[in-house]
């Protein structure tokens, strides 16, 4: 089994390895994933539980109304 894994990461390791565009292909996909979940996070979706709850069973009551609804 151990030695199926190794092949497994070898193959994936030597294809990143040998890779020439597709570097740069996925240093721009962790970079648009970064955008989008760090920063648009931090800018355009707000805590909605923790502004308007004061409590963590409030919390918990109104996630579980809203998903029996």
């Amino acid at each position: 089994m151990t030695k199926l894994i190794k092949k497994v990461f070898y193959f994936y390791y030597d294809g990143f390895r040998n890779m020439t565009v597709g570097k740069r292909l996925w240093v721009i996909v962790l970079i648009k994933l970064f955008i989008i979940f760090v920063i648009f996070k931090l800018f355009f979706f707000h805590d909605f539980l923790k502004t308007n709850f004061k409590t963590d069973q409030q919390r918990s009551d109104y996630v579980i109304e809203q998903l029996t609804k």
